[in-house]
């Protein structure tokens, strides 16, 4: 982390808004590579653009996480 970066302390964020970015994040974990495949392919979408879109969607949830835990939100 350079300097210049502006750190912003986990007090500073809500409650509400703390437990809603957790609960994207794990939306995006587990629901993004699942459902969303499946759901494209039953609207019958390709396959295989239904895991790309699933893997993205689980690469985002996993950055937003990491994001989280280096920002100190999410602590054990």
């Amino acid at each position: 982390m350079t300097q210049n970066e502006e750190h912003i302390p986990a007090e500073e964020y809500s409650k509400f808004s703390r437990i809603s970015l957790v609960i994207l994040s794990m939306l995006l974990i587990f629901a993004g590579p699942t459902y969303v495949p499946y759901l494209m392919e039953k609207a019958s979408i390709n396959a295989i653009a239904g895991m790309a879109v699933g893997i993205l969607l689980f690469i985002v949830g996993m950055a937003l996480m990491l994001f989280l835990v280096r920002k100190k939100i999410i602590t054990a």
